[in-house]
């Protein structure tokens, strides 16, 4: 179970829709001036270095964040692109890309004062390399070596009633998808209007084609909770199933202006980073 090392995908298809998600999120929670919290359940490493032998041996990023970077001085670019890559320019200098951050650097640089961020990882390395990095940080970060399905329930509500869980776990195991729900309709009776970011991969497998709907079933079981579900797929899928072909983002309580921004965002990506013809998105919600 510990075999999954985020830093051969780092910087990829999938994290530059789960992240442009990440930050338009966060974005619109720093509007109001009242505080909130961030609880990432599979927080990783924390920030990736796009040199490693991981990166360099997988060549995922090339067709994610690489291919993206070089449209960072493109006035034309959707404005969930820019405030994407304005988050990545942080952790880099100039024009060169080196470092690709994390959902948990990427919450630490937007967060304020007064905002709290919640890390769980289970990885004996990733958790290392989490504590490593967030090491000079005296406050308003926390960080546990636990199971973040388990742990999630112990920090709702948060004290100040405001928050963004973020699930994003490796998907490994079948059994991680049955833990997404649950996890899920655990945290909905406890927290029911907290925003909830649940990612997952678009792979060959019946429970990865299953979960959307399951979502919007359970989300469809409380009063007023409304959804938004996103995909972004880059190819078309390889012969005999296996690899990531692309990848979506469920968005429970989500902000009204998200489906715009996403809107504008995801026909720019297809024509981007889209690999083949078979290069599409989705965009759906439901308001109750």
């Amino acid at each position: 179970m510990f075999s999954y090392r985020h830093g051969f995908h780092a910087g990829n298809h999938a994290d530059v829709l789960k992240h442009m998600v990440l930050v338009q999120l966060l974005e619109h929670m720093l509007k109001k001036d009242k505080p909130f919290w961030v609880v990432d359940t599979h927080a990783g490493g924390g920030l990736y270095d796009l040199a490693s032998n991981y990166a360099v041996k997988s060549g995922e990023a090339e067709d994610g964040i690489t291919s993206l970077w070089e449209h960072r001085k493109d006035k034309a670019a959707p404005q969930a692109i820019k405030d994407l890559i304005a988050q990545i320019a942080l952790c880099n200098d100039g024009d060169a890309l080196r470092w690709y951050p994390g959902s948990p650097q990427i919450a630490a640089q937007m967060l304020r004062e007064g905002d709290h961020l919640r890390l769980f990882e289970l990885h004996p390395t990733e958790i290392k390399l989490l504590e490593g990095h967030f090491a000079s940080v005296k406050r308003g970060v926390s960080i546990q070596c636990a199971d973040g399905f388990t742990s999630l329930r112990g920090c709702l509500p948060p004290p100040p009633r405001r928050g963004l869980v973020h699930i994003d776990p490796p998907y490994e195991l079948k059994e991680d998808y049955r833990r997404v729900l649950q996890t899920v309709k655990e945290a909905l009776t406890k927290f029911p209007t907290g925003t909830y970011a649940i990612w997952y991969p678009e792979v060959a497998r019946r429970e990865s084609q299953q979960l959307p709907g399951q979502l919007k079933r359970l989300a469809a079981e409380l009063p007023k909770v409304d959804w938004l579900h996103a995909t972004l797929r880059v190819k078309a899928a390889e012969p005999g199933g296996k690899g990531l072909f692309g990848s979506g983002m469920f968005i429970i309580n989500p902000p009204w202006t998200l489906y715009d921004q996403l809107a504008d965002a995801l026909p720019w990506l297809v024509e981007t980073i889209g690999q083949d013809e078979h290069a599409a998105y989705t965009l759906e919600a439901q308001q109750s």
